[in-house]
């Protein structure tokens, strides 16, 4: 599976953007989604999840209220919706699959196997 982000920018503190991540192949629907960030000099950390089948989704508490995750099979496309955007959401936003992920380590990023190269998201205060 190869990944492709895309739809990060530069916004003001408070404003929305969408990011998007495209998967090669024909199995999009069997993978679990996640989507994990890195800000210059920390880890990289989860930011949200999708579950293959049941589509649950799990989000880092620094997210949730703000940030949604949804995919579209059809499209082989899974999207992050960042609203309420704030200087500390910062970061190279990367997008993440994998297909044999149990609940315990859905925001592990070790259980994901294949990554896109990530999309810069900058707000400003």
């Amino acid at each position: 599976v190869q990944l492709q982000a895309s739809g990060g920018g530069l916004v003001q503190a408070g404003d929305s953007l969408r990011l998007s991540c495209v998967a090669s192949g024909r199995t999009f629907s069997s993978y679990t989604m996640g989507w994990f960030r890195q800000a210059p000099g920390k880890e990289r950390a989860f930011v949200a999840s999708e579950r293959r089948g049941d589509g649950s989704t799990y989000y880092a508490d620094s997210v949730k209220g703000r940030f949604t995750i949804s995919r579209d099979n059809a499209k082989n496309t899974v999207y992050l919706q960042m609203n309420s955007l704030k200087p500390e959401d910062t970061a190279n936003y990367y997008c993440a699959a994998g297909r044999d992920i149990i609940l315990s380590t859905i925001r592990n990023s070790q259980g994901y196997s294949y990554w896109g190269q990530g999309t810069q998201v900058t707000v400003s205060s």
